[in-house]
Formats: C-alpha cells, structure tokens, sequence
C-alpha cells in the first residue's frame, strides 16, 4: 500500500504537470500530517511550487486542490491557509488501508536491511544480586533489540558480565571470614543474593576497621586506605590475576553461585542474550591496541610506566590506558572488545546501553578508537538512560538499601492480585490461570512503567501507580486487549464469520472508526522512528493512544448490537485488527497481552 505522503506527492506532481506544464520532481514536495488547528488529514506546501505556477500561494494552492478533488476520488476535500494545501481523504482511501492493514502478513514488519546491529546490555557486576536500575537496563537492552529487529535489521543481544576485580574479592574475603561454608543450598538462598549479603557484611567490615583506626588518631583518609580488610581484599586480587588457586577455586564457586541467580531473574523478566562475554576473558583484548597507540605516536609513556592518551586538544582530557604495573583499566578492555566484534560479526552498528553517568567514557572511547583509525568508531552508540529513582531518594548497593529486581517482581505480583481480585477481574479462571494472569500483569505494570518513559530521562518508579488499571499503564492495554478478544469470542459463539475480505469499501465509515484506521495506519512509521531514536517509549505510547482510542470508540459505537451484518463484520475486523497491533507493539516491549481478564 502506498504511504499517504507517497500518494499525495504522486498526485501533485500529475496535477503540477497537467496544470503548469513542469516536470515536478516528487522529492521536492513536501507533504507533512496536517497539524491539529487545521483541518485535512495531510498538507502540501506549497511555497516551493510558485516557481511553475507564476502565481500567488492561495491561487496555487487552490489550483492543485480543485485537480485532485475532480480527479482523485481518494479526496473528498481540500483546504488552503496561506501557503498550505491541507487535503481531506474520502472514506475510499481510508477504506483501502483499512483492507490492506486487515490482509497484511505482518503489518508492522519492515522488510530485512542487511544491517547487523550488537546491543550490549545488563552488564551486572558478580558481587551482587540485579537491582531496579538494571531492569531499566534489561528492560530497555531488549526493548530496543525487537524495535530494530522490526525495523528489518539483523540483531545480536550480548551482556558482558563484570565478573573480575576489587568488587568481587570484597565478597569472597567476607564469606572467607563470616561465611562458615555457607552455600545457596544450606541458606535457601538465590546465589546472587548470599554473594550480595557478604558484599554489605565486608562493607560493614571496612566501616568498622576506619572507624577504629580514626578512634586511634588516624586521619579518615588514611584509615580508608589502609583498614586491613582492605589490604586483604588487595591481596586477594593480586592472587587472582597470578592465577592462585586457591583464590580462583573460590571465585569460580562463588561466580557460579551468582550466574544461577542471574539466570533465575532474567528468566523472570522474559531476558535472553545471543552471547555472553565475561570481563575476565576480556581485560587483556586491548593491550595490543595499546602498542599500536604508542607505535601511531597518539599514545604516550610516563616515566613510570603507565600509558595515556592525552585528549585536552578535544577538549577532553588525558586518560589513563594502562597502569605503570602493566594491568588494564575499563577503557583498555573497551578498546580490546570493540575491535574484536566489529571484526568478528562486520557490524553496521554497535548499541551500548548504560546509564548517562558513563556519558564522557563512551565520549572517549569513540574519539580514541578514530585515532586509532577505525573508521567504525562513528558506528558506536551510547544508549544513555537516567537513573530510576525511589520516593525516598537514590539507591546504594555497599549499604544494601537497592531495591532487588526478585523482590521487586515477586511484589509486582501480589500487588496484581490484590488488584485484580479487588476489582474481581478474573472471569471464571481456575488457580493456574489466575496466577499466570497475575504474573502477566505484575510483569507487564512493571516493563511498561519503565520502557513508557523517554530513556534519556531520570524516572521515579512507583509500584502502586504503575498497576493501575486505568490510564497510561500497561495493565489498561492489556485489559483493553482482553476487552476486545471477549467481543470476538461472543461473535464467535454467535456464529458471526469476519475476515479481511469482510471489509466492504461500500460500507460508510464514521469519523471514529476512519480515525481508528489512522492510528492503525500510523503503526509502521512508528516503528521506523522509535527505532531511529532508539526509544521503545514512543511504541508504548502509541499502544496506550491505541487502547485508549478503541475504549472511547467502544463507550460510543454498538459492535455486536450492530443490525446491519456487512457493518457488523466490518467493525469486527476493526477491532481485531487493534487486538493484533496491539499484540505486535507490546511484544517489542517484552509484554504479553491476556486473553481473558
């Protein structure tokens, strides 16, 4: 089907033709969705024209208008306001995107590009459980994974797991000291969160010991440095990356014990990754590119060793690329990967989601990788979210007052039930079926809460307000889902056959139901620009002015009561069309839509 600006410029450029004699490049016409004061449905610019017509713009704008109105019978009227052709389809237009909407395949679905795209997302540390700021990260990594995946590109979904480093020998001393041999076996616990509990015990550890050492005359500063569990916990990655045993042994049970948790919540939350890299295979990748810097004369070397990139002619700053005992920093291992997957899958584009506070190290690691001539580096994308904030402020993981993304869902769920059998949603379902309706629920309020909001912007999450039934929340679409499959299964039960060849283009459409196949019509464009702005939140509002949209159609139009069976039908394939849409947008946001509430 041919897009409305498509259809508009095809025509214009005939009329243009059969009116003025010129040959009216389509690209040159500008055809834009007619704004809200105006009425029209699309509006032609007509400035750009005055060239061929030799006229004024209302006279040529009205010239235009009369041509398509006598020769178009997809116009039903037109309108000009200065130098603005505003044009009015007829119900035979929107008739036929109607009819093509109802028989597409897979509407929605843009054909394959060839582009390869990597999002990297989660990236969890090993010594702790998930918390609410890594289900924004999840929740975005694979909402924008499916809305590319849409948009026809080939995408691969990679975590890379922060499983080395001071963070997790804090954990291990700790349990080395407190643990007794205690497992997620003996405890009952998820293994992320025992590894996560000795991570608070040493932090709790550390406070004590400062506390002691400045009681002793000790500065803070320098009882912070030297608290002994600390020096120990220095040693013990020291041990590491010498490859003790013993200290390996130990990180190998207890990373084991933390992926087995990981694995439980991305389960829960419907996650999955193509590939899974671990930092501890990766820390080393670019030290090779570090030479290559020094060889390029880019790079520098102190006189203790270390390496540096100095980047205040950028405007940034210098940046530390190897210590002078020869390990790597964040940035070194960053440099390393990125070479390696571009090299290994010829991406077209690497997406890397994390938070807005890593703005300037992406800002850095792109500027260094053109220095080292990839001309990639402009492929690279920081997909920069704020922060998920609480009612009562920010969150910490040293002081264990994060909230944990298994907590978090298991309370969405009861609040779902609570919910839902206060407002006794349940329509006859027996206890496997409400439980799944509870978790769907729990679930849905949870990812659209967060995934509706711009990702660039801080938000404040509130469990209550988010499982509310009514408003720009995900548990309105999915009753509104169930709402209309109830409607089709009564037609059904009432032996009401409907088909996309039941869409009659004789049949009078009503100015809601034309405004219905508008919003319908939108759903692709949608999907092309959520994707170019790497923002999954303009499908989920596009969902909610959908589901809102049928409610308000439904309140004011008799579906079933409708007398007349080609009307019937045809309001039938009407809302099954939304049902299905409504499907496709929310399973882009990882939600599933029930089908009786």
């Amino acid at each position: 089907m041919i897009k409305p600006e498509n259809f508009i410029t095809d025509r214009a450029s005939v009329a243009i033709n059969a009116l003025y004699g010129a040959d009216m490049d389509k690209s040159a016409l500008q055809v834009q969705v007619t704004r809200k004061e105006f009425e029209g449905d699309y509006t032609l610019v007509v400035f750009p024209l005055l060239k061929v017509s030799k006229s004024t713009p209302e006279n040529t704008g009205k010239a235009i208008g009369e041509w398509l109105m006598a020769n178009c019978p997809e116009i039903s009227a037109y309108n000009v306001v200065k130098g603005f052709l505003n044009i009015s389809f007829s119900t035979v237009y929107w008739n036929g995107i109607f009819s093509w909407i109802a028989s597409a395949e897979d509407f929605g679905q843009h054909e394959p590009t060839g582009k390869t795209i990597m999002v990297e997302f989660s990236s969890p540390n090993t010594n702790k459980p998930l918390h609410l700021g890594h289900i924004r990260n999840n929740l975005l990594g694979w909402s924008v994974s499916k809305l590319l995946e849409a948009n026809g590109h080939k995408v691969l979904k990679v975590n890379l797991v922060n499983d080395r480093g001071i963070h997790i020998c804090k954990s291990m001393l700790a349990w080395l000291k407190k643990g007794n041999g205690e497992t997620p076996e003996s405890s009952g616990k998820k293994g992320d969160h025992l590894v996560g509990d000795y991570y608070v015990a040493f932090n709790d550890m550390y406070k004590a010991e400062v506390d002691e050492l400045v009681a002793g005359g000790m500065s803070k500063e320098e009882a912070e440095k030297n608290a002994p569990s600390l020096k120990e916990a220095q040693e013990m990655l020291y041990r590491w990356e010498h490859g003790d045993k013993e200290v390996v042994d130990l990180w190998k049970k207890m990373n084991g014990w933390v992926y087995e948790g990981f694995d439980k919540t991305y389960s829960d939350l419907g996650i999955s990754f193509d590939r899974t890299y671990y930092e501890s295979q990766t820390y080393l990748f670019g030290k090779a590119l570090v030479q290559k810097g020094l060889d390029m004369g880019i790079f520098e070397r102190e006189t203790d060793g270390s390496v540096w990139c100095d980047l205040t002619a950028d405007g940034l700053d210098r940046k530390l690329l190897l210590r002078g005992d020869g390990t790597s920093v964040y940035i070194t291992q960053d440099l390393g990967t990125a070479e390696q997957r571009f090299e290994e899958y010829s991406l077209d584009e690497h997406i890397y989601v994390v938070g807005n506070e890593q703005n300037y190290h992406f800002q850095v690691l792109k500027l260094i990788l053109k220095k080292l001539g990839f001309a990639w580096a402009d492929s690279i994308y920081h997909l920069s979210y704020g922060m998920v904030e609480l009612p009562q402020g920010k969150m910490k993981s040293r002081e264990g007052t994060v909230v944990d993304a298994d907590d978090l869902i298991e309370k969405m769920y009861n609040t779902a039930k609570e919910t839902s059998l206060e407002l006794g949603k349940l329509e006859n379902m027996d206890e496997k079926e409400q439980d799944e309706l509870f978790r769907m629920i729990g679930l849905g309020a949870l990812k659209y809460f967060i995934i509706k909001v711009d990702p660039k912007k801080t938000m404040l999450f509130d469990p209550k307000e988010s499982i509310d039934f009514n408003g720009n929340t995900g548990p309105f679409i999915q009753y509104t889902h169930a709402r209309i499959k109830s409607i089709l299964r009564k037609a059904a039960a009432s032996g009401i056959g409907y088909g996309p060849e039941s869409v009659n283009p004789e049949v009078a459409l009503s100015p809601k139901e034309v405004r219905i196949i508008k919003i319908l019509n939108q759903f692709p464009d949608k999907i092309a620009e959520g994707g170019e702005a790497h923002s999954p939140a303009i499908i989920a509002n596009y969902a909610y002015d959908l589901a809102k949209e049928f409610n308000q159609y439904y309140h004011d139009t008799p579906v079933l009561k409708e007398e007349d069976r080609a009307l019937l039908c045809c309001r039938l394939v009407l809302v099954d069309c939304i049902a299905k849409v409504l499907v496709k947008a929310m399973s882009i946001l990882g939600i599933s839509l029930p089908e009786r509430m």
